[in-house]
């Protein structure tokens, strides 16, 4: 009887002593059980868009979302800029980031749940729509945070995540770091984000060590003249016509003035004078962009952009313009050790065909301003669109455009698994 006993309690126990261990969570596997979890956040967010400066509720719900993750919450940052505070022991700092807000657009893609929000702008009320996928990053953060928060045994540090506001109006960034991010929550050792690419497969990273985007910077100059009737332009000083002149000698600045090595752009973006075709007006408005990747370009640029202004209103004999130029977002310089760091992670958990090294573009990000202060920093691509959307005939559904929508599922996952790899990788237990 006794033996019988023993010999069935050992038949039950002994499996149970050479079963091993259950591994921790995979982000892919995570991301892929906890996809339904995450799909109405999205669509949440995507139904209910806030402009650049009113991310009222998005904050809200960023903050709810990371305190429900267990991770310590700070509100209030720069504006409506939230901040998680996760500590998991001695270990080095990584800081998160997602961007919150919207565009003034009224969306056209035809999902169930499109944004219908509609605001007064200050040219009348405007449709709001996230068109630059601030969306999908806040689900992608909060997805981050949960397998993080939920995985601490396999990685040790700290985390700072970052939900930012007023990225399109190159502003939060930068009010989060003159709030003092840094001194309140620790100076970060590096510093990761993501942007989707509606160029790239649904599925694929897009990286690129250097300079990936360009600092942006507006203008806005005014050309004065005497105003007068369009019959007797003699008695007149046509600022109209200085804004013409001014228009094509801008664009001799970067092929005649800046090392052809080097890139840059200025583009005049909006003209604006004169109420009707026979009265020549007093002045006349130029809106300018400019790109720049180096801060010595940066300088030459403003320069010469005022030098132009100034000298073809001197040789019109017309009053000196007024020339504004307003410094935006710094680039983006995705630190090379940072991205070596990185990479194998992302190739070992999407495979190498998956990453692809990107060309750097002149649009602009205002990532860029976290590396300040010498912070290694990293933003990389994700592709966002399905072999359909690549190949449909009206072409891809770009971003800052009424149509764009992400294939969202696949991308989604992808964008869980490469950031939480990336952060398991730099913060290795």
């Amino acid at each position: 009887m006794v033996s019988r006993f023993f010999g069935g309690f050992l038949a039950v126990i002994i499996p149970l002593l050479i079963l091993p261990t259950a591994p921790a969570a995979d982000p892919s596997q995570w991301a892929e059980s906890h996809l339904n979890e995450l799909v109405p956040l999205y669509e949440h967010l995507h139904a209910n868009p806030e402009l650049s400066l009113h991310e009222v509720e998005t904050s809200k719900r960023m903050a709810k979302e990371l305190e429900a993750a267990g991770i310590a919450v700070t509100t209030g940052v720069g504006g409506y800029g939230v901040v998680g505070v996760l500590e998991n022991g001695p270990g080095k700092r990584l800081l998160i980031r997602t961007d919150m807000d919207a565009l003034p657009i009224v969306e056209e893609t035809g999902l169930s749940y499109a944004s219908t929000v509609k605001t007064e702008g200050p040219d009348g009320t405007v449709g709001v729509m996230h068109a630059c996928g601030h969306d999908f990053h806040m689900t992608n953060f909060i997805g981050v945070a949960r397998y993080l928060s939920q995985n601490r045994d396999r990685w040790r540090g700290t985390i700072l995540f970052i939900a930012q506001p007023a990225e399109e109006v190159v502003k939060g960034a930068k009010a989060m770091l003159d709030n003092g991010l840094y001194e309140r929550f620790g100076k970060p050792d590096f510093a990761l984000a993501l942007h989707v690419a509606p160029y790239l497969k649904s599925g694929t990273i897009g990286y690129r060590a250097g300079f990936s985007a360009a600092a942006s910077d507006g203008a806005e100059i005014t050309v004065r003249g005497s105003g007068g009737h369009g019959a007797r332009p003699h008695e007149t000083n046509d600022p109209i016509v200085q804004a013409a002149q001014l228009v094509l000698a801008l664009q001799t600045i970067v092929s005649r003035n800046i090392d052809p090595v080097e890139s840059a752009v200025i583009t005049v973006g909006a003209i604006n004078g004169g109420t009707k075709n026979n009265i020549i007006p007093e002045d006349c408005k130029l809106k300018l962009t400019i790109r720049s990747y180096t801060e010595d370009v940066r300088k030459q640029l403003h320069a010469a952009i005022e030098q132009r202004a100034k000298g073809i209103a001197e040789a019109m004999g017309a009053p000196a313009p007024d020339v504004t130029i307003n410094r935006g977002s710094d680039p983006i310089y995705n630190d090379p050790e940072l991205v070596a760091q990185v990479l194998p992670a992302f190739r070992r958990c999407l495979g190498e065909k998956n990453v692809a090294e990107m060309p750097p573009t002149m649009t602009s990000e205002d990532f860029g301003m976290f590396g300040r202060g010498g912070v290694p920093i990293f933003m990389f691509r994700l592709g966002t669109s399905s072999e359909e959307m690549l190949n449909a005939k009206s072409g891809v559904c770009a971003l800052h455009t009424p149509q764009y929508r992400p294939d969202l599922r696949l991308s989604l996952v992808t964008a869980i698994t490469a950031t939480s790899a990336a952060a398991l990788e730099l913060l290795d237990k």
